[in-house]
């Protein structure tokens, strides 16, 4: 006769099954109805389950959602649910005769004639009892000699590890409560956000300093890429109240104003760096050209496509020469 009903404890067994595979809470899985399947199965038979959910802790006007899982054959979601009717079958049909409103999926017997105090509102019909209750869970992981609830670090594991996303829950508690607090996926996080500091830092680095302005201010003074405008107060002073950074370095510095005057020399420099590329080493590249490389291109990207194209078409024979010396590393202090 016990053969044809799940025991209280298989049914716990059964639930972790379900956390396991869906991601669910002890909560859903507790209050679980019967999953249908669709009219039409499809072309090749396998069923579709159509699984009612119920998620309280997302208020009372969104606490029921459908999931759908589909029977494919083994290690597919919805075999889980064929294997769970199949097991529940007779101890549902029992409970139905009886109450044909508890259509629950997880039916189990009980040998107990008593409830707890912690298990009062526990639905029972003769004996059987829906459900899972927190005692049956207790005795579950003892018995398995675990140290806690299979439903909370199991879940906590499923949805962080299986890349499922928010569940019952929002954006910012999967974020807080479940990714941040896992401790694999801090330290897995640990070289992806080194390395995404490091891409912001040089990004930040080869970001256009130099102020763009319309026309050139007589009291600035040239230099070989743009126009210094306090060269005394330079990030990089020589000790003699000078400024010793290469010309390549005007554009990083905000002391510098770019004016149109400069833009045919820029788009020179631009065009040399980028022949210069595909004949450079990438260590040579990245350590003696890619900043001002990038750094140019913020500029185009502020200045607009055009704005390069036309001043491409005003490069003139000394442009060319100065940035030849600028490359060749003449010009440097």
């Amino acid at each position: 006769m016990a053969r044809l009903f799940l025991s209280r404890t298989e049914a716990v067994s059964l639930g972790v099954l379900l956390m396991a595979e869906f991601g669910w809470n002890l909560a859903v899985i507790d209050r679980l109805r019967v999953p249908r399947t669709e009219p039409d199965p499809g072309r090749d038979g396998a069923p579709v389950y159509r699984i009612p959910v119920e998620k309280r802790r997302r208020g009372p006007e969104r606490w029921h959602e459908t999931e759908n899982a589909a029977d494919l054959g083994l290690r597919t979601p919805g075999r889980l649910i064929t294997q769970a009717l199949a097991a529940t079958v007779h101890a549902r049909a029992a409970v139905a005769a009886h109450d044909p409103a508890a259509d629950y999926l997880l039916v189990s017997r009980t040998a107990l004639r008593t409830i707890s105090s912690a298990d009062r509102e526990r639905l029972r019909v003769g004996p059987f009892v829906i459900g899972i209750s927190y005692d049956d869970v207790r005795w579950w992981h003892r018995r398995h000699g675990l140290s806690g609830s299979p439903f909370q670090r199991g879940r906590r594991t499923v949805v962080v590890r299986g890349g499922r996303g928010p569940a019952q829950h929002s954006q910012r508690t999967y974020d807080v409560t479940y990714v941040l607090a896992d401790q694999r996926t801090r330290t897995e996080a640990r070289p992806v956000i080194a390395a995404g500091a490091e891409a912001a830092l040089q990004h930040a680095r080869a970001a256009l300093a130099a102020r763009l302005a319309e026309t050139a201010d007589p009291t600035d003074q040239t230099t070989a890429t743009a126009d210094c405008h306090d060269p005394v107060s330079s990030a990089w002073p020589d000790g003699n109240g000078g400024c010793a950074a290469s010309f390549l370095l005007c554009l990083g510095c905000a002391n510098a104003r770019v004016h149109p005057g400069h833009h045919p020399r820029l788009a020179h420099l631009d065009r040399a760096l980028a022949n210069l590329r595909s004949t450079t080493a990438p260590t040579t590249w990245d350590t003696r050209w890619a900043e001002h490389h990038e750094r140019l291109q913020d500029l185009w990207q502020r200045l607009g496509p055009a704005a390069r194209g036309h001043a491409l078409t005003a490069v003139t024979d000394t442009d060319r020469a100065i940035v030849d010396h600028l490359l060749a590393g003449d010009l440097n202090p």
